[in-house]
């Protein structure tokens, strides 16, 4: 079973950086602090549910693709 935690850091990070966003506009935009978001890029946190969405919804991609191991997890 993959790293949830693991797997959410990386995709929230790859996310951000395709937008062009710095943790400190994510961090804003989705109304919390931006230690919050280093956590969680770095697989130190544990989002909620409702956390995810609305990181999701401000990263213009679903939950279910922030919780999805990358292809080379997913074959291994």
């Amino acid at each position: 079973m993959p790293d949830y935690k693991k797997v959410l850091a990386e995709n929230v990070k790859d996310a951000r950086k395709a937008l062009g966003l710095s943790q400190e506009a994510l961090a804003l935009d989705a109304g919390i602090d931006r230690t919050y978001i280093s956590g969680i890029e770095r697989a130190r946190r544990n989002p909620s549910l409702t956390l995810i969405a609305a990181l999701a919804d401000h990263l213009e991609t679903t939950p279910a693709a922030l919780l999805t191991p990358p292809e080379k997890e997913r074959a291994s």
